[in-house]
């Protein structure tokens, strides 16, 4: 098999392990009973930010996978994967914030089906643009060393934002797209809460489901009845 084409396949395969990863992630905290540690690498809340956490480890774990197997072929490898690193969340981050500005000013809900694409774009548009850097010429030493650098900037900002988040709109959780004021950690869970758990008394509690924001939103015009009545 030629290198191009292994290289190409690898690729691919990073595209179906981001998103198959990243669907986990996004769920992990909750599942974790919310443990401190896990939110170094899993969503916290619904921000934009947290959840590029989603796309970035999963991509890092395939990266140091894939040089066990690739690094005989590959050039530039570790140029190329923080490259990818990179670029997928800034992508997402442009294309989404133009979405929403969209979506705002047309007067029209925020579609999720425009929100995978958008996500499915930037991972794409990254594992593609490793894929050229890995299969090119080799490049000269002083642009290779730039890679720790980045690889030192990503994750130091993923590890410390999601506790220290700064007070902007791309740390802002964005439940049922609504902003709510809240960032990182959340100090309540229970109302996003979509797994039944065990309580602290052995009982079980059922959890909103994939369809919380319809329960969200429910219990909000239940409250503004009782209020009104």
């Amino acid at each position: 098999m030629k290198r191009k084409t292994k290289l190409l396949i690898w690729e691919i395969g990073c595209i179906f392990w981001i998103t198959f990863a990243g669907a986990l992630l996004h769920f992990a905290f909750e599942l974790s009973e919310y443990w401190k540690p896990m939110a170094l690498i899993a969503a916290v809340n619904e921000s934009v930010w947290e959840h590029l956490k989603m796309y970035f480890w999963p991509g890092l774990a395939f990266a140091l996978v894939q040089y066990t197997y690739a690094r005989e072929y590959a050039n530039n490898y570790w140029f190329g994967k923080v490259a990818a690193l990179i670029i997928t969340p800034a992508l997402i981050i442009i294309c989404y914030e133009a979405y929403i500005g969209y979506a705002a000013a047309a007067g029209v809900q925020p579609s999720l089906a425009a929100m995978l694409g958008i996500m499915f774009a930037g991972i794409i548009t990254g594992q593609m643009t490793s894929y050229f850097i890995l299969a090119a010429e080799p490049m000269s030493e002083q642009v290779r060393r730039l890679a720790p650098v980045g690889y030192a900037a990503i994750v130091g900002s993923f590890s410390l934002f999601t506790f220290f988040p700064p007070q902007v709109a791309l740390f802002e959780n964005y439940a049922c797209y609504t902003y709510t004021g809240e960032y990182g950690i959340l100090d309540d869970y229970e109302p996003y809460r979509i797994f039944a758990r065990v309580d602290e008394n052995g009982d079980m509690e059922e959890g909103l489901g994939m369809n919380y924001c319809a329960s969200i939103k429910a219990d909000a015009i239940k409250k503004l009845a009782r209020q009104a009545g």
